[in-house]
């Protein structure tokens, strides 16, 4: 998405509350309409894991058997990049490049495993799609995980998969505020949108949904999709 980055305006960060354990099969945008007063232009942040858990991708899996574990990591890998122990980094079959393939053991059931949505794009456009059949209202889906980073020590939530948002703010060819062209400057609104939810969501607190609102109309588009964010090989310096 190309633009100008306006002066910002306040942005609000409302956690949705109350919305209880996800099932598979659920129907998360009328769960999500019924626990949140919704607002053309907001963006809703779901995390991956209540995602994962309506869409079915929860296996269950022996807590104990170390190759059962990595077993289950290599199915969900298009391939590892490094091992450390127990820890592998992989890339997914998305182009993602976390732990483990992204497959996770908090906030599941002893003896169960969540996996990544198969297409986590697709699910912010049904989720889209269904709060606005449910509520009336133009909102942006946001799916978010949470990553690691390199170079980096702690973790962040990031967007794996957006509707209704444009995933880059591309800026290049745009001025500072010296009046001097920019020439590489790419913002990752999905990611900080994500990140900025996690504030309000924490990790044990079960609050897997958050709305951020008054985000500039300009970010709002059909077409965008999270897959955007993933540097292509030609541009990876360090693989």
């Amino acid at each position: 998405m190309t633009g100008t980055l306006e002066t910002p305006g306040a942005l609000t960060v409302i956690p949705v509350t109350g919305l209880g354990e996800i099932h598979r099969g659920g129907d998360l945008a009328r769960h999500i309409a019924r626990h949140a007063a919704l607002a053309d232009g907001d963006v809703v942040v779901v995390t991956q894991k209540i995602v994962s858990k309506a869409e079915g991708r929860v296996v269950a899996l022996d807590p104990e058997d170390p190759n059962e574990r990595e077993r289950l990591i290599g199915s969900e890998a298009a391939r590892v990049l490094r091992r450390r122990g127990a820890l592998l980094v992989t890339q997914t079959k998305h182009g993602f490049v976390c732990a483990n393939s992204g497959v996770d053991f908090s906030n599941v059931e002893r003896g169960f495993a969540a996996l990544l949505p198969e297409d986590p794009d697709r699910s912010a456009r049904r989720i889209r799609d269904g709060l606005r059949a449910a509520v009336g209202v133009e909102v942006a889906v946001v799916v978010s995980d949470t990553f690691g980073r390199t170079w980096r020590r702690g973790v962040v939530n990031v967007a794996i998969g957006c509707a209704g948002v444009g995933a880059i703010l591309d800026l290049r060819g745009t001025t500072d505020s010296f009046g001097r062209e920019l020439q590489a400057t790419e913002i990752c609104v999905a990611d900080e949108l994500a990140s900025a939810a996690e504030l309000v969501m924490g990790k044990a607190a079960r609050i897997p949904v958050a709305v951020v609102r008054g985000v500039d109309r300009g970010w709002l588009r059909t077409g965008s999709i999270a897959a955007e964010v993933v540097r292509p090989p030609a541009e990876d310096l360090f693989r």
